[in-house]
């Protein structure tokens, strides 16, 4: 007979998400500071039951951890940028990467098309923007930068766990 003791079992598998889950993400994305008995009453559920749901949807990886989200301008860093890089490969460079690490960069994308590298940048004046510039060019891989400075911001938020219904076929307006 075979010895199993030291094999792990195949983890359960995940589960689709349903309208709950997806109406329970919402709520967290909007405030995940709320009790489990506050979730539970914005969802339908007892608390102990979005405690279960909020669980296994850690397990499963849809939450990835909980955050703050920061106001720009409060915290000193009102230049909101975006820096597409043409790299001469793929992009994925340990320098590029490197720079990625530092805290004015707050998303870096793969991409297709004319750009390599997408990167979301929150800085504290132009000033420090030529500096991240500056970085970047001096990397080895970097053939060019396209950088788009935002004037202001409409609509900035988390991912979202909702669907549209209707899709692909998105609202028209009336008039």
């Amino acid at each position: 007979m075979k010895e199993t003791d030291s094999i792990r079992p195949n983890p359960p598998p995940k589960r689709a998400l349903d309208d709950t889950d997806r109406r329970l993400l919402g709520v967290l994305v909007e405030d995940a500071g709320l009790s489990y008995a506050e979730l539970g009453r914005r969802v339908a559920l007892s608390a102990p039951a979005v405690h279960e749901r909020v669980k296994r949807l850690r397990r499963d990886g849809v939450i990835k951890g909980i955050s703050a989200r920061l106001d720009g301008k409060a915290i000193g860093k009102p230049l909101l940028v975006f820096v597409h890089v043409v790299t001469q490969n793929w992009g994925h460079s340990e320098a590029l990467h490197e720079i990625a690490q530092l805290p004015e960069v707050e998303e870096m994308h793969s991409a297709t098309g004319d750009t390599s590298i997408i990167l979301k940048l929150r800085l504290v004046d132009s000033e420090a923007l030529e500096a991240m510039l500056r970085q970047i060019h001096a990397l080895d891989s970097v053939v060019a930068t396209k950088t788009f400075v935002t004037l202001s911001t409409y609509q900035e938020r988390p991912i979202q766990a909702e669907i549209t219904a209707d899709w692909p076929d998105p609202p028209r307006p009336k008039g």
